[in-house]
């Protein structure tokens, strides 16, 4: 059998094991937006890409307070959340031209959330046909574009 390597995914498991803190805290506290990816601030939250990501263009909306309980959002932090989903998906749809998206959240351990501590909105653009045999067979995903070159496209927008 032969092996396709993807290093890049020991960077996440060695940096989120030593991460002191939540990075969803950190990162934006911090006085480096374009160093961390972060496209957008608002009110209540942050527009973000994953730094991993499933597709080119994966962004995450986060809210500013740390909670994993979405039953405990505010009506304002709901609303704010939800516009900057919309905003997101027109700067993706207009730069990236994505034929479809996944939207949504993973809440707690059993919904599959990496990083339960703070709840996170996905957005992952999609194409028909942008599941091939990489992911399926070797387990690694190909990005035609790097994450500072995708940043730069969406940051025009907001």
């Amino acid at each position: 059998m032969k092996h396709l390597w993807a290093p890049w995914r020991m960077k996440f498991l060695d940096t989120h094991a030593k991460t002191l803190g939540c990075v969803f805290c950190t990162l934006p506290a911090e006085d480096a937006d374009e160093k961390n990816l972060i496209l957008h601030r608002s009110t209540h939250c942050f527009v973000i890409f994953n730094k991993y990501p499933y597709n080119p263009g994966h962004l995450m909306v986060i809210p500013f307070r740390h909670t994993s309980n979405f039953l405990e959002l505010t009506a304002d932090e709901l609303l704010d959340m939800q516009q900057q989903l919309q905003t997101s998906m027109a700067a993706l749809k207009k730069q990236m031209e994505p034929q479809g998206f996944n939207l949504g959240m993973n809440l707690g351990e059993a919904g599959g959330a990496g990083i339960r501590d703070h709840l996170h909105y996905h957005i992952v653009p999609r194409w028909n046909g942008d599941t091939n045999f990489m992911p399926a067979l070797g387990h690694t995903k190909v990005l035609p574009e790097t994450l500072d070159a995708t940043y730069k496209k969406l940051k025009s927008f907001y």
